[in-house]
């Protein structure tokens, strides 16, 4: 039985503490941070139907932590050239930044092969997934989408009235797009595709996607998240945003926070139908939560090619030598096109964050049909002899 626990009482509560909610910084973020979160008979956090995460009841000391692979960022950033500047543009930061907005919206169309007004900003993808999903279901329905798959949207749904139709990834880990399409009712307002998918890496492949997309894009609009395709390597990793030529309901999303290292600097965008994001930004504006700053340096990333091929290949060579020794190990990871990889644990989760918090390694943990599960971000590679040093002490 799951039970609703408001945030404010949870700092009371043994449940969850302060220090616990730091290892889960998701938890108080988004749009609703005074939303009840769910705590499962277990004391794991209700993630979703096949979902539950593990959490620490005492915070670490983060700063003495030698390798922090919780939270899917760029350990190499950001570039030298955003760090320029972000400090070079400090002194711009009494005036509003729209031209310097324009001009990376731009540069950002081009790239995307569509006009400007196919463009919304804002600071992060999550934070236009979760203004997207305030606008859609304001009023109700229902939203379609993979279980296991990334909340930010579906959480924000249902804090306004909405229900989730969550279907179960398939046997690969790859959406189950029939499936998913068979759900679609007349009360769906949306379907929503991670792809790559987090929290389990995994990709559905581009030429499927692009059929599902054309053809069910007619009956509701499709939101495909892309936050972590840059990193992705191999066949049938295509974006989804040339179904915006043939004029679909799609909405692609993208980061800066992952292959060009600014996640903690907050610069993200939608790619729409003009007509789609005018129902949007008539209610809430996306790049006006975007500092002088950020912008700046979103610019200079953008730029700064050498930086991303360089992300890109350091990250596969960490996966790498990880898929390595996990095999060593005996571990079966699930192939992963981002900048994670899961895999299947044999100790209890919460005993396993424990154990690899003393060692000063920061991962996530998780249950998954109730059997425990580790997810680890790409770090530098000695961050990741650290973690296999660490995880191979523990088998």
């Amino acid at each position: 039985m799951k039970n609703l626990i408001n945030r404010r009482n949870l700092l009371k509560s043994s449940l969850m503490t302060i220090s616990g909610m730091a290892l889960a910084p998701h938890i108080s973020m988004g749009a609703f941070p005074e939303a009840p979160v769910r705590i499962d008979s277990q004391n794991r956090l209700y993630y979703s139907p096949l979902v539950r995460e593990h959490f620490l009841d005492e915070r670490p000391n983060v700063s003495a932590m030698l390798a922090r692979l919780n939270a899917n960022e760029n350990p190499y950033g950001p570039p030298s050239s955003t760090q320029k500047a972000v400090a070079e543009s400090v002194m711009g930061g009494n005036r509003y930044s729209w031209k310097e907005l324009a001009t990376l919206v731009d540069k950002l169309s081009k790239k995307e092969g569509v006009t400007p007004n196919h463009i919304m900003m804002g600071p992060g993808s999550s934070d236009l997934l979760e203004k997207v999903a305030l606008v859609l279901f304001m009023k109700g329905g229902n939203v379609v989408s993979a279980d296991p798959t990334y909340m930010s949207l579906i959480k924000v749904a249902e804090s306004v009235g909405a229900t989730w139709k969550a279907i179960p990834c398939k046997s690969d880990w790859s959406h189950d797009l029939p499936a998913m399409e068979a759900a679609i009712d007349k009360d769906t307002k949306m379907v929503y595709i991670c792809n790559p998918n987090n929290p389990v890496g995994s990709i559905t492949a581009g030429k499927d996607l692009l059929d599902f997309c054309s053809r069910v894009s007619e009956k509701v609009p499709v939101f495909i998240d892309e936050a972590y395709l840059e990193l992705a390597e191999g066949t049938g990793t295509e974006s989804m945003v040339s179904l915006l030529a043939q004029k679909k309901n799609v909405i692609i999303a993208r980061t800066f926070s992952k292959i060009m290292g600014m996640a903690g600097l907050r610069v993200g965008y939608a790619v729409a139908q003009p007509e789609f994001l005018d129902k949007i930004q008539k209610i809430t504006r996306g790049g006006m939560g975007i500092s002088h700053t950020s912008i700046l340096g979103a610019i200079a990333s953008f730029e700064d090619k050498e930086f991303q091929a360089m992300t890109k290949k350091l990250n596969t060579e960490c996966k790498e030598y990880l898929y390595e020794n996990l095999k060593k190990m005996n571990y079966k990871y699930i192939p992963s096109y981002t900048n994670f990889v899961i895999f299947p644990i044999n100790i209890p989760g919460k005993d396993f964050l424990a154990k690899m918090t003393a060692k000063g390694v920061m991962v996530r943990a998780f249950d998954i049909q109730n059997k425990p599960w580790c997810r680890v971000s790409m770090g530098t590679m000695e961050e990741m002899k650290l973690f296999v040093k660490s995880l191979g002490e523990l088998s």
